[in-house]
This record gives C-alpha cells, structure tokens and sequence, in this order.
C-alpha cells in the first residue's frame, strides 16, 4: 500500500470552499475536521452566554460573532476557526477581509480566544498557544472540560482544568483552575465564573 500525500490547500482556496463550513480548520495547508459533539458545544454555548452577560454588564464596544475565522499569518496557510472569540467592534475597520468575509488577520481586533479542548488536544494546549502569543491576542482560555490534555499541561491526576492564558511581554502566562475554584480573568475582572457552571449535566 502507497502512502498518497494530501494535497495542500491555499487559504484562498480554503475560504472558497470551507469559509462556511463550521467543522473545519487550516494548518499549514491541511485540512482539518474538528468533529465537535454535542458535550462539546454545550460546553462552548454555556460559556458564550457568560462571557455575552458580562460584554451587555460591562458596556464594552466588543461582540461575539457568530461565525469567525482567525488568519495568524500571512505567508502561512492557516485559519483558525475559535469555539469562542471576542472581537472590538472599534477596530475592524482596520481588517482589509471583514467587509467581505468574517476573517481577522491582526491581534489588535480580537479580546479573547476560547478553545475548548478535543480530542486534538495538542493543537489547543501547544501550537495554538504560540500562534495567538505570536498575534498579540491579549487573552487565551483553555477549557479542558473532560481532562484530556497531556500530564505536562494538567499535571497529574488528569481532571477537569481551565486555563486562562494572559499576554505579558508577548508571552503568555498561564493560571489553572480546577472543579469548584472560581476563575479570574484579568480581561474580565467582574466575570462569575467556575467550570461547575458551564459544563453538561
């Protein structure tokens, strides 16, 4: 049996023909089924109606798109697709793709990225960490509802753990939090916020 390498895509041609495929994902040109389930999106859609309270609390001039994707390089063929992502309505004036396509291209517009974890837990937990880092996207939450993540990310025993990934000198440093510990954001200091009260029942 031969091994018959995938053909690589451009971002171009990605956004002709996945830009509004919820489930997909770009990294250097492959192609990549995210495959979320339904534990999943309750876990993302509990989380986006907090994170939509405290936004109306606060007065901010920031909002959670509905569908968005995140191209942290231009010579790369990425494109991010966020489970949560909040950007500031003042500078998108600013992304030369918004008007056509609900595409970010600078860390200047996005507030706050949300992943949570999968089965490809790697990609949340290691390369995607450095791509927003490398951004400037000022806020990361990891939120590992199930404890997949290596023992190197979550330690040990693996439980339940939420990370929130603050940008201090263009690098990211990281606080964990556990089943029952209420969760700080410096992003959103007024957030109520603990895993308890987003994850399925």
């Amino acid at each position: 049996m031969t091994y018959t390498p995938q053909k690589l895509m451009t971002f171009e041609e990605f956004l002709r023909h996945y830009g509004n495929e919820s489930d997909y994902e770009l990294a250097d040109g492959e192609l990549i089924n995210m495959e979320p389930t339904g534990p999943h999106e309750t876990v993302s859609g509990k989380l986006a109606t907090q994170i939509g309270i405290a936004l109306i609390k606060e007065q901010k001039p920031w909002f959670i798109p509905r569908t968005c994707l995140i191209r942290p390089f231009a010579e790369i063929a990425t494109a991010r697709r966020p489970d949560i992502i909040v950007l500031d309505e003042t500078v998108l004036v600013l992304e030369p793709l918004w008007e056509k396509e609900p595409v970010i291209t600078s860390g200047q517009s996005i507030k706050l990225v949300v992943e949570v974890v999968s089965t490809n837990w790697e990609t949340d937990y290691a390369r995607k960490v450095e791509e927003y880092a490398l951004l400037g996207i000022p806020e990361y939450w990891i939120v590992d509802y199930r404890g997949l993540g290596g023992v190197a990310f979550i330690g040990k025993p693996k439980q339940p753990t939420f990370t929130v990934c603050q940008l201090v000198d263009e690098e990211y440093q990281q606080q964990q939090y556990r089943l029952g510990e209420q969760i700080y954001s410096p992003l959103f200091p007024n957030l109520q916020l603990c895993l308890l009260d987003i994850l399925p029942r």
